[in-house]
């Protein structure tokens, strides 16, 4: 087994270690009864002051999570909650079989799923003809939203006013018939963690909905109530994590990849139920080499795919670090916007805004020499005491930086719409989506890139509000998976 503790960044083929202490159906089904405590404000608020460990490995695990296909009700905005009322569209079907074969390479001991309908339906598709063990558990059902359920969105709106406003707006505060929804999913997801990881398996497959999977990647990392409808989770969007074992046998958790989707994630939608006119996408440039001056084939390639990605987005501007093969990325990307808006009904090519930011350019910070002013290379695991601290540090303060700049490119008041590429090393926008979600630099090593991929981050209420993380670590333009989900250097032995 590889032993990766204490691991900090995780990008491409390199590691960084540093060392830290349609309709309702004609006749419905009947309904699924879960016996969910009821509790009083008092009682909820002392809920998890301190949320339990989770339980210790033996072994090296992968959870691969996905969301249900498109149902019935998602498609007439009918509230679900753990209802079971719904059933799979034909998209949601279509949806469910594109999960299947984009899993179809992979190995999975064992299935866990929701019992609801839309998700039981999704699981088998995607399970197939495989003979593992498929386990369908209630902990997995959908958030119970009680008298919310079954209504459309207005009707929610119009019959329960002031408790709608704050579904809508303080989520994790929401209070109905006595409950409190969020507070008691993430309560629910802690306990279907202790199922998954205890099993005897090293890889599984978990299918089950939008809150729940939000609430099983939250608490996997560490993270409260308040980030709910922050980490996006689109129908049969499929996401990613590591647990992998210290010492004394607690896990350590890197989140893979976030919402990989059946269709495109640059097509237009939602981010947690509100537009978002404001967007910064994160390229990592395609080299894999740290340094990569100019850059090589497989790099070059990597940049003509993220292009091509990027086609359906009309990006306003592209900033990149002054790094070349940084630079090449973002030519790669400008050149084909350009060329695209020649092949519309006016004709007229739009001019795309380049300009490079020193905040960008980290690789020297990575290479940071020791008291004696030796070259360390990133990948040493035996860096002197304190230096990998030094490191780390300047990494985030200048991510900070750069993270500042890029809110002000994309605030631009100005433009109502504006869509801005920021392109440099995954080490850096690692650090980027820390700030993003308001973390310290101890959570650098929840999140892992690789070359060539893309991540997105939505702001429905402006660059002064909250990003929304649509994805992390997206790689299907790369050819499938870029790197196969369920084979990994966590389980070379």
């Amino acid at each position: 087994m590889l032993s990766v503790t204490p691991l900090l960044l995780h990008t491409n083929s390199t590691l960084f270690f540093f060392f830290f202490p349609p309709s309702l159906p004609t006749r419905p089904s009947p309904t699924i009864h879960f016996s969910t405590p009821r509790c009083s404000s008092a009682l909820q608020d002392e809920l998890s002051p301190s949320p339990p460990p989770l339980p210790a490995l033996k072994a090296a695990k992968r959870v691969v999570l996905v969301r249900h296909g498109q149902s019935t009700w998602n498609a007439e905005g009918r509230i679900q909650g753990s209802s079971n009322f719904s059933v799979l569209t034909e998209k949601g079907e279509a949806q469910a079989h594109t999960s299947r074969q984009m899993l179809i390479a992979d190995t999975f001991d064992v299935c866990f799923a929701s019992p609801l309908a839309r998700s039981k339906r999704t699981a088998e598709i995607i399970w197939d003809t495989r003979g593992e063990e498929m386990i369908f558990d209630f902990d997995l059902r959908e958030i119970d939203l009680y008298s919310f359920q079954g209504l459309l969105k207005h009707e929610g709106k119009q019959k329960f006013g002031a408790a709608y406003q704050k579904w809508q707006v303080d989520a994790p505060n929401f209070c109905i018939d006595d409950h409190y929804p969020v507070r008691e999913l993430w309560e629910r997801a802690r306990s279907c963690w202790t199922s998954i990881l205890l099993h005897e398996s090293r890889s599984v497959l978990v299918v089950a909905h939008n809150a729940v999977n939000q609430a099983l990647l939250a608490t996997a990392i560490g993270l409260g109530t308040e980030y709910f409808r922050t980490l996006l989770q689109s129908n049969c969007g499929v996401s990613v994590l590591d647990f992998n074992p210290r010492d004394d046998g607690s896990p350590y958790i890197c989140l893979n990849r976030l919402n990989q989707t059946p269709s495109s994630p640059v097509e237009a939608g939602s981010s947690g139920g509100r537009k978002a006119s404001k967007r910064i996408v994160l390229v990592c440039q395609g080299s894999t080499q740290l340094n990569a001056e100019p850059m090589d084939m497989l790099g070059v390639i990597k940049a003509q795919k993220i292009a091509e990605l990027l086609l359906d987005l009309r990006v306003n501007s592209i900033v990149s670090s002054p790094k070349e093969a940084c630079i090449e990325t973002a030519v790669a990307i400008s050149r084909v916007q350009e060329a695209a808006d020649c092949l519309g009904a006016d004709s007229v090519p739009r001019c795309v805004e380049m300009k490079q930011m020193e905040n960008l350019d980290v690789e020297k910070i990575l290479q940071k020499s020791n008291e004696n002013g030796t070259v360390i290379p990133p990948l040493q695991p035996g860096w002197p005491n304190g230096c990998a601290d030094r490191v780390v540090e300047a990494l985030w303060d200048h991510s900070e930086m750069a993270w500042q700049s890029l809110l002000e490119e994309v605030a631009d008041e100005a433009a109502p719409e504006k869509v801005v590429v920021a392109v440099g090393h995954p080490a850096l926008h690692i650090s980027l989506l820390g700030h993003c979600l308001n973390l310290t630099k101890e959570w650098l090593g929840s999140f892992h890139l690789d070359a060539g991929s893309i991540s997105i981050i939505d702001f429905p209420d402006g660059p002064s509000g909250r990003g929304v993380i649509r994805c992390i670590n997206y790689t299907a333009h790369l050819g499938r998976w870029s790197v196969p989900i369920t084979t990994s250097t966590l389980y070379d032995k």
